[in-house]
């Protein structure tokens, strides 16, 4: 898997590649890294990348020829940096080849971010992902270039770099051998669920003992416990995700049956007050 990233500050970016697992995973030639700063691709001497929205309101809009131009350098079109945008002297040596790559606008507008879609791009050879800065990016260079909007929750951030990582640390990890695989395997999420609480030593901590079933030793108690209590935080927390599971068929005749107790207890709660 490549991510290459499309920035006006690659040091933020940059950080994050150079730390942790995701480190390792370079290292190792799992992952590829490449970010491409749009400044490079500016015309002008003063490096600029925005300018006022046409039909007026506030903030400025990244502008469209230095995006293509890096875009086009990244492989993102059938062209190549010496396409028919041209090239900017001085900031390309040499134009990369050109490979199927999936083109992804982080954007309050896309769709939503969410642990299949994590899936389903730890899948793909490379993503070219566009931080957007100010009020955005030209609406032409969606067009053209994008194959995908993302949003990250319905909130709006300054800085696309912050969604873009967002991304990255949640796809990058799905990729094989990049993390052990039972580690993801009772993850929340998986299963329609989330995740089971956790306890390391001390046993005792501040008065509090760690469930005497994780200290038993008994492998299948401990599994059953730690089902039930997924089911239980995610019916507390979470129920939209119980009632996607049961409409999409994903839990098996035993989650199922710890739902209907859970629930059947509420239930007897309610009715009593």
């Amino acid at each position: 898997m490549k991510y290459t990233v499309l920035t006006l500050f690659p040091e933020i970016t940059d950080a994050f590649f150079a730390n942790s697992i995701m480190a390792k995973a370079i290292k190792r030639g799992i992952i590829e890294y490449q970010a491409i700063n749009i400044r490079d691709f500016a015309a002008d001497k003063h490096k600029t990348c925005d300018d006022a929205p046409y039909g007026g309101g506030p903030g400025m809009l990244m502008l469209p020829e230095p995006l293509a131009r890096a875009l086009e350098f990244a492989g993102a079109s059938t062209g190549s940096a010496t396409g028919a945008l041209g090239s900017v002297a001085g900031t390309v040596t040499e134009p990369v080849e050109v490979k199927e790559k999936k083109v992804i606008y982080l954007s309050p507008s896309g769709r939503s971010f969410n642990q299949e879609l994590a899936k389903e791009l730890a899948q793909e050879q490379e993503l070219i992902l566009i931080c957007g800065r100010y009020e955005g990016i030209d609406q032409r260079i969606i067009d053209r270039y994008v194959d995908d909007e993302i949003s990250v929750g319905d909130y709006v951030l300054s800085s696309g770099e912050v969604a873009a990582l967002a991304i990255i640390d949640a796809t990058y990890r799905l990729v094989d051998s990049v993390i052990c695989a039972n580690s993801l395997d009772e993850e929340s999420f998986s299963l329609g669920l989330l995740e089971y609480p956790q306890f390391t030593r001390p046993e005792v901590f501040d008065t509090i003992k760690v469930p005497e079933v994780l200290l038993s030793g008994h492998h299948e108690q401990i599994r059953l416990w730690r089902l039930e209590k997924r089911v239980e935080k995610t019916l507390r927390q979470r129920p939209d995700l119980i009632q996607q599971g049961r409409e999409l068929g994903i839990f098996n005749k035993e989650i199922n049956g710890i739902i209907g107790k859970y629930q059947g207890e509420s239930n007897e709660r309610n009715s009593s007050h």
